[in-house]
Order: structure tokens, then C-alpha cells, then sequence
């Protein structure tokens, strides 16, 4: 088992899931989930771990920070987000989508606008910066008002 695997599997069993229940919630079948877990997370479909990372409130890179140093990720899923919070998150995001329609911005992938995108892409993008928005979110509400959090 490599060191990603078993992070994730000690962040699973942590959240108080069994592997299977975790696969259904994550939305993958349990027996992809243990291969993932059993010959290790590169030989998993980057989707799947995307998914379980997701699921489990890291990134893909946060995970191969923690592989590499040795240590569990601290899963700020004790951090609630209020629906205020939410609300932001989505008028944020919306914010950054429109910024991303301007074809003659900065924010273009491959001379593409966002609108010019495959559907496949598209969503990936901007599932990846709604993530990143909640994570974001969580750890300055962690950061700003640490006492409510411990």
C-alpha cells in the first residue's frame, strides 16, 4: 500500500465510514475503492481520486504534500459552513466564471474562453474552484476564529 492509500484510508476510517459505505457516498463502486486502496492511488483513475479526496475535504495536492512529509491532513470537516457562507461561495464562483467569459482576459485556457470549452472541462474547472472556494472559506473561518473550532 503506498503512502497516499494509506492516508486515505486513515482519513476514511477517521470520518467513521466503513470503505464501502465511504464508496457509495463518494459515489464509486466499493471494489474500485479497496483496488485504490489496496495497489495504490496511482494506479486509480485521477476522477476516482479526485472524488475520494473531495469527499474527504483535501486536494489532490494537499494529499501529495502529506504523502511526502508523512503526516494525516488535517480535515478542517468540523468546520461548518452557515448558508450565508454558502451563498458567498456561490456569488464568489459566479464571479470568477463571468471574469473567466471575457475572451480577450487573461483567464483564457489555449486560446479558449470558457464558453468554448468541452462540457467535460468545463465542469471539472469549475467543480475545482468551488472546492477551493469551501477550503478556502473553512480555513479562514478556522484561522479567524480558532477558539469556536477546537
Amino acid at each position: 500500500m503506498d503512502k497516499r492509500a494509506k492516508i486515505l484510508e486513515e482519513m476514511i476510517e477517521e470520518q467513521g465510514y466503513s470503505k464501502k459505505a465511504f464508496a457509495e457516498m463518494v459515489g464509486i463502486p466499493p471494489t474500485t475503492l479497496r483496488s485504490m486502496l489496496q495497489r495504490g492511488v496511482g494506479k486509480a483513475s485521477v476522477d476516482n481520486v479526485i472524488k475520494v479526496c473531495r469527499a474527504l475535504g483535501i486536494t489532490t495536492e494537499e494529499l501529495e504534500a502529506e504523502a511526502s512529509s508523512g503526516q494525516v491532513p488535517n480535515v478542517e470537516g468540523n468546520v461548518e459552513l452557515t448558508s450565508k457562507d454558502e451563498r458567498d461561495i456561490q456569488k464568489e464562483l459566479q464571479s470568477i466564471i463571468d471574469g473567466l467569459n471575457i475572451q480577450n482576459g487573461y483567464a483564457a485556457f489555449d486560446g479558449q474562453s470558457i464558453e468554448e470549452m468541452d462540457e467535460d472541462d468545463k465542469e471539472l474547472l469549475i467543480n475545482s474552484l468551488e472546492q477551493s472556494l469551501r477550503i478556502a472559506k473553512r480555513m479562514a473561518k478556522q484561522k479567524f476564529t480558532p477558539k469556536k473550532y477546537k
